[in-house]
């Protein structure tokens, strides 16, 4: 249930669209709200507020929204191309899913809506006195909100798109990304039968995994008196000849065709991969970014330390979760087992890039070493791997390294007893 809440909140947040439209609601409900409490209080005793002030008021908004509206769509879409440019598409999800500019966007063209049927209203004298204040404090209280958006919007768009701040941004998803996992019963789940037998379980599609309905394959499972034992986890690329599932406890003759397509369906097949479900794709994106920013046409070493830096960050919190897991979970998928996701394949995904393309810089292949020093003292596990890599990068910087003195710096760094 979680997973899917979880799951919907990040394709909404995508949504351009939404937001503006929640507004445009909002505001048309505002003015419904003023007018009938006018209409209950008419009796009272309001200010008396003319019809002219508040023509004026909404002219202003009028005349400014739609234009500040369509300037800050025109914005955000320069911002965007830049940051597909300076950074990779793939970080493009996490730029479009920005809330200060969703809300801007969406406030503006609220404000605008607001303004044109509230002017409409007054010019036909639909509101009475009452109605006439409480629409004048209502219409001030727009402006305060469009102001302050707006002082807000400008200071975000100036950032939205460069480099840095689209390395922050895919930095905070991928670590909600950990978070998520760790929290999840995959942190501690029961691992596959090294040799599983049983009845495998294909997908005719070919894509990327984005999400599995762990909750329906539990159901499933309870139902059918079935084990299942997941091979695939999201971010994998399948084709219909490999196996996402075994189910074994039932032979192929007891299990229905119902129960077998459910079991399918709730391997949800994209044509690309999310952050949602899968940590590892966070690494491939920051490592993209990396490669991109020590091609020769960019020669941005600087962005590559900067991203290694990230990686020492993420591997910590791997290793030193901030939220305690929660066995009850756990119990609850009784009838599932799935591998963990590779540390290996995360050391991959992170390093081996910044590894090849950053060969030729001395300065990048020493900020490595010491990465892989830091990594080492996390985890006996990560020690191993930080090893590998270490001397992996070593022999990388020999054969790429023209002057002598550069690959002695980077050697004398890279100690096989303190990797």
């Amino acid at each position: 249930m979680w997973n899917t809440l979880f799951y919907l909140r990040n394709r909404l947040a995508e949504c351009l669209w939404l937001r503006p439209l929640v507004m445009c609601i909002v505001s048309v409900l505002a003015l419904v709200v003023a007018y009938y409490a006018g209409t209950w209080f008419e009796g009272d005793h309001f200010p008396e507020i003319s019809a002219d002030t508040l023509k004026v008021l909404l002219g202003v908004l009028t005349s400014g929204m739609l234009v500040i509206a369509t300037f800050a769509a025109g914005a955000m879409i320069s911002a965007y191309a830049s940051a597909s440019q300076t950074a990779t598409p793939r970080a493009f999800p996490v730029i479009l899913s920005d809330d200060v500019s969703q809300n801007a966007l969406s406030s503006f063209v609220g404000a605008f809506l607001f303004a044109v049927i509230a002017l409409l209203a007054v010019m036909n004298d639909i509101f009475h006195a009452g109605a006439r204040f409480l629409l004048l404090l209502l219409t001030l209280g727009v402006f305060w909100v469009v102001v302050m958006t707006f002082i807000r919007w400008v200071d975000r768009i100036a950032r939205l798109g460069r480099l840095g701040t689209t390395l922050g941004q895919v930095e905070e998803t991928v670590t909600r990304s950990i978070q998520h996992y760790q929290a999840s019963w995959l942190w501690k789940a029961c691992p596959p039968d090294p040799n599983p037998k049983g009845l495998g379980i294909h997908q005719s599609q070919i894509g990327y995994l984005q999400r599995i309905d762990w909750p329906r394959l539990q159901e499933i499972a309870e139902e059918a008196n079935l084990r299942i034992q997941i091979l695939a986890l999201p971010g994998k690329f399948v084709t219909p000849d490999q196996c996402l599932a075994i189910l074994s406890g039932k032979s192929k003759e007891d299990l229905n065709a119902k129960e077998i397509n459910e079991i399918q369906n709730a391997f949800h097949i994209g044509d690309k991969r999310m952050f949602d479900e899968d940590p590892r794709f966070g690494f491939v994106v920051l490592s993209e970014i990396a490669s991109r920013a020590l091609s020769p046409a960019v020669n941005d070493p600087g962005t590559a330390i900067q991203i290694i830096g990230q990686f020492v960050r993420l591997l910590h919190l791997w290793k030193n979760p901030t939220r305690e897991f929660n066995p009850e979970k756990q119990s609850r998928f009784d009838r599932l087992q799935v591998a963990p996701i590779s540390l290996e394949g995360i050391f991959e995904d992170a390093f081996l890039g910044i590894e090849r393309n950053g060969a030729e810089f001395k300065e990048v292949m020493i900020r490595l070493q010491k990465a892989y020093q830091a990594i080492g003292k996390m985890d006996e596990e990560l020690q191993a791997l930080a090893s590998q890599h270490a001397q992996q990068t070593l022999r990388r910087a020999e054969e790429a390294l023209a002057f002598d003195e550069d690959y002695q710096a980077v050697k004398a760094i890279c100690k096989p007893e303190n990797p």
